[in-house]
């Protein structure tokens, strides 16, 4: 009972949240507290746009989705819905930003966003060229095109109310280290930790200075997580151990203090940008932690498989040890939050974000 307690307390609380922000700016019934979502990134807000690619890492496929809308894959590395989701629900939208490369990215369904990201991609374009993924460089040609596409179905002054007003979620980093500099030994040995933090910083800075360019004006950036306790993490670099790998964790705090540094520097020279770095750290290692005070029963192992090494191609049907209920769970698969658990982590991203929406 007290489990339950524990999670009903923290959506109690949010959706207090929710509540006194919609009667801040009197929002009607399925109009959002902000114009629209433009979503960037990785795995960790994809939702879908690598199913139309010839790319390994894809989530198009069962178990995937088994908690989702009508129980069906969407390309969403998640068993239901990613925070992003909650996010945009939260912000008062009864549909969810389309995957820019899906047959849903048309006509009237681009006049509240849209979703640009795609799983395996990284602040570097060579992360994602790795493992044919859309780089993020390339997301931004991608927004730029989906621009022209909203002009023409609404006109160019609705356009720039959109686009200006809009919030933009970007979602990187943890590919470029897990799925490129640890394991690629040329890029590790050309860049100590602290230096490739840097050069993802940097990455960053460009990414915000473009999508400025083009008119956004409220930008949310996640942190890092505490990548040392993910389920994968562990079993390819604990050396045998079930804790979470503490070089890993280092790398993650030194990124976010130049992340958070770079944000800081962007705000300054540009005082019309509203600018938030979301710390996914804490609150991700809180459950990690301490599952059981927000209702979670594992949190070192995933859910799907041995809940070791499964992701992507490895987590699917014929999977075995997939446990049947999800929300016991704070990893789904071997790299990500399960929908339980980004229902609580969306809770931090709202809370964080409060000078976006106001």
């Amino acid at each position: 009972m007290e489990l339950w307690r524990g999670r009903t307390s923290a959506t109690t609380n949010l959706a207090l949240v929710a509540v006194v922000l919609a009667a801040m700016v009197e929002i009607s019934a399925g109009q959002g507290l902000v114009p629209g979502v433009m979503i960037f990134g990785d795995s960790v807000v994809d939702a879908g746009n690598n199913n139309n690619l010839a790319t390994l890492v894809r989530a198009d496929f069962p178990p995937y989705g088994r908690d989702f809308l009508q129980h069906k894959p969407t390309g969403r590395f998640c068993n239901g819905k990613l925070a992003t989701d909650f996010t945009v629900e939260n912000l008062g939208f009864t549909s969810y930003p389309p995957a820019y490369l899906s047959n849903e990215a048309a006509g009237t369904n681009l006049l509240n966003g849209a979703n640009f990201a795609s799983a395996a991609s990284g602040y570097l374009n060579s992360t994602a060229n790795l493992y044919h993924a859309i780089p993020l460089a390339q997301q931004v040609q991608y927004y730029k095109e989906y621009q022209s596409k909203v002009e023409t179905i609404a006109g160019r002054e609705k356009a720039r109310t959109l686009f200006s007003g809009s919030i933009y979620i970007l979602s990187a980093g943890n590919s470029d280290f897990i799925q490129n500099y640890y394991v690629n030994p040329m890029l590790s040995a050309s860049y100590t930790p602290d230096q490739f933090s840097e050069l993802l910083a940097k990455s960053f800075t460009n990414f915000v200075q473009n999508v400025y360019d083009l008119g956004a004006r409220r930008v949310g950036v996640t942190s890092l997580p505490p990548m040392g306790c993910l389920p994968a993490a562990i079993a390819l670099f604990g050396g045998g151990n079930n804790g979470c790998v503490t070089r890993l964790n280092n790398d993650a705090v030194t990124f976010n203090k130049k992340i958070n540094t770079a944000a800081a520097s962007l705000r300054r020279s540009r005082p019309d940008l509203r600018l938030v770095v979301f710390d996914i750290y804490k609150p991700l290692l809180d459950l990690i932690d301490n599952p059981g005070s927000s209702g979670f029963f594992e949190s070192k192992r995933a859910c799907c498989g041995t809940g070791t090494i499964e992701t992507s191609l490895l987590c699917n049907t014929r999977t075995l040890g997939t446990c049947s209920n999800a929300t016991e769970y704070v990893f789904w698969d071997s790299f990500h939050p399960s929908e339980a658990a980004n229902r609580v982590l969306s809770d931090a991203l709202l809370l964080q974000g409060i000078d976006l929406i106001s």
